[in-house]
């Protein structure tokens, strides 16, 4: 045992020696020229490092500089520039007069992808067959080879021409590729932008062996968390993988085998894009569950339909900043700087509130014209389709759509888009529409359309038709009675009209309706923005009378005017049940007269009645 001991204290004796030695006889500068000369050989990049070049042995061998920075021809400012960085290099190659870096890293290193820092020609420079310079065959001297990259604590700034700098912040990268060209990436970082915060953290297994004709990536981990303004309280968080494909003749990215996650919500399928001067964009998806309401936060007007819980979270969501330079684009102008085919099932929509199931969508641009061939869903036993038109090539958009709806339930619909009317009953509506302007908001005041409305076992709360009409005429004749108790509810079996908007004003003609007890027709107009309306019936109580037979026959085939109006949520009316009673009454006894004097004509009161008829 104790030579064993002795032996390998000679070891480490001669391996520090060893090294000591080399740190000695080696010195890092004489490094600094030739990987300057081979960085701008292979790149056309220049690199600056300041200070002198140090070694570094423990816990590995390594080559420490001052700051550095590297920087594209004719650039005005560095691509990269960090605080320090340093090369760890293999001992055995050395001994050889070989440089073999296994890793760079970066320490607080700043990458500005800005038109600043990118390359620039000389406008009087030769044009030669290639912008860079090719590495000679045979080096003398020192050889320079790269295995691994690590980036901590560092800054990318990144800007497209004429677009605002977006800043990416705690990026920690670590690379390591082999002699294939095949890399395991792993990298994590943060980027603050008006108030909201997005956490970054991906893993990703690169394959450049036929770079520049093909790149690919499979990305097996990435992992998210956007917070801020105009966010949910508890923001955006999920995961994602996919693999993804850089086919340079065709300048076509390809993501396959896409699953995506978001909050609850996710997302499968396929994606494309060809990177043209306009993109041409290809989506295939499908999702087994979609909470837009998890997504979207502040949406006031669906508040009511949610649970109190929803609505404190809604509540405490902070509202995004206005920026002068971020205004929403109102006209849609960016559909022209792309083409895209969009294809999109799900198996459950959450929006609103309502709860949509088998869910269709399928639409096409082509640079400004967004043509919806179909947008299609069940909710509850009926069924909606929504295709329409999107043109937005001109200055001001404009939308047309041909809703079809079969056996809706109205209630929660009007629940969700904050109408006050307490209606409910199976709806039915085929029609067209259009409007400059796709949100509730712009449909109140400024679409215009025309649609065939129906619907099936409607109860209207808050006014009974007939209690209201049968009450008024008891009041007027004390020889009819009527039920004492009813529901403070209009119900109709059917229901039928034609709906007319205008910027605003909603007019309905040919109304119809019908139940057990009551008829009815009429028309009118509800304001959308101001929430009144003014409606005229015409409403004929079928049963629920009890008295006189042959005054309750009569009152069975009159009409009787009834007027709603006011604002939706205190609702006034008017009857003219004393007029109608009066008219029906002044011709029964037209009609009785009439047949006294058939029967009665030489009678010497014959002149007498006539003189009455003629005065009534």
């Amino acid at each position: 045992m104790r030579r064993l001991l002795t032996t390998l204290m000679i070891l480490l004796v001669v391996l520090v020696a060893g090294l000591s030695a080399l740190v000695l006889l080696v010195n890092p500068n004489d490094f600094r020229a030739y990987m300057v000369r081979q960085v701008e050989a292979r790149s056309g990049y220049q690199l600056d490092l300041s200070g002198p070049l140090r070694w570094h042995v423990w816990p590995q061998l390594s080559i420490l500089s001052g700051r550095m920075s590297l920087t594209a021809p004719g650039a005005s400012q560095p691509l990269v520039s960090a605080d320090n960085m340093r090369l760890d290099v293999a001992l055995i190659p050395l001994l050889s007069h070989q440089l073999q870096v296994q890793q760079v890293m970066l320490k607080g290193a700043v990458i500005q992808l800005t038109p600043q820092s990118e390359e620039r020609r000389p406008k009087d420079a030769p044009v030669g067959p290639s912008s860079r310079i090719s590495p000679p065959e045979e080096e003398r001297g020192w050889t320079f080879d790269i295995g691994k990259l690590k980036v901590a604590d560092s800054v990318l700034v990144f800007q497209h021409d004429g677009n605002e700098q977006i800043t990416v912040r705690n990026i920690n990268l670590h690379m390591e590729q082999n002699d294939k060209k095949q890399a395991h990436i792993e990298l994590s970082s943060r980027i603050n932008r008006d108030q909201r915060d997005l956490s970054l953290s991906l893993v990703a297994d690169l394959d450049a062996s036929n770079y520049p004709q093909q790149l690919s990536a499979n990305i097996s981990k990435l992992d998210y968390q956007l917070q801020g303004a105009d966010l949910p309280s508890k923001g955006i968080s999920g995961n994602s993988t996919f693999v993804a494909n850089w086919l340079e003749p065709q300048r076509r990215l390809e993501l396959n085998q896409l699953q995506f996650t978001a909050n609850d919500s996710n997302l499968q399928g396929n994606a494309n894009v060809v990177l043209e001067e306009k993109p041409q964009w290809v989506f295939d998806l499908h999702s087994s569950k979609l909470n837009l309401d998890g997504l979207v936060a502040g949406n006031t007007n669906a508040v009511t339909a949610t649970k109190p819980a929803q609505q404190a979270q809604l509540q405490s969501t902070l509202p995004r900043p206005i920026i002068a330079s971020g205004i929403e684009d109102t006209n849609y102008q960016n559909l022209r700087s792309y083409s895209a085919q969009v294809k999109i099932a799900a198996s459950s929509v959450h929006w609103r509130g309502l709860e949509f199931t088998d869910v269709q969508t399928a639409m096409t641009n082509q640079y400004g014209l967004l043509t919806v061939s179909e947008l299609m869903g069940k909710f509850g036993k009926g069924s909606m389709s929504f295709p329409g038109v999107l043109d937005a090539r001109k200055n001001e958009p404009q939308f047309t759509f041909n809703p079809k709806i079969d056996d809706i339930e109205i209630g929660p619909i009007l629940t969700a888009f904050d109408y006050p009317i307490a209606l409910t009953g199976l709806l039915s509506m085929e029609g067209e529409f259009s409007g400059d302007r796709l949100n509730a908001e712009a449909f109140r005041r400024s679409w215009q359309g025309d649609a065939s409305v129906t619907m099936t076992h409607s109860s209207m709360q808050g006014m009974n038709f007939q209690q209201l009409i049968q009450q008024a005429v008891t009041r007027s004749n004390g020889d009819v009675e009527v039920q004492d108790y009813y529901d403070n509810v209009t119900t109709l079996d059917s229901f039928s009209a034609q709906a007319s908007l205008d910027t605003g004003e909603l007019t309905l003609k040919q109304m119809a309706g019908k139940s057990s007890v009551l008829e009815l027709t009429g028309q009118g107009t509800l304001d959308l923005v101001k929430q009144q309306c003014d409606t005229r019936f015409n409403v004929t109580v079928l049963g629920g009378w009890k008295g006189n037979t042959q005054l309750v026959e009569m009152l069975k085939t009159t009409p009787i005017p009834l007027r709603v109006y006011g604002p939706w949520q205190k609702l006034n009316y008017s009857l003219q049940v004393d007029q109608v009673l009066r008219k029906q009454f002044q011709g029964e006894a037209k009609r009785r007269l009439n047949d006294w004097l058939e029967r009665h004509k030489d009678s010497s009161k014959s002149k007498d009645v006539k003189e009455l008829l003629d005065k009534m």
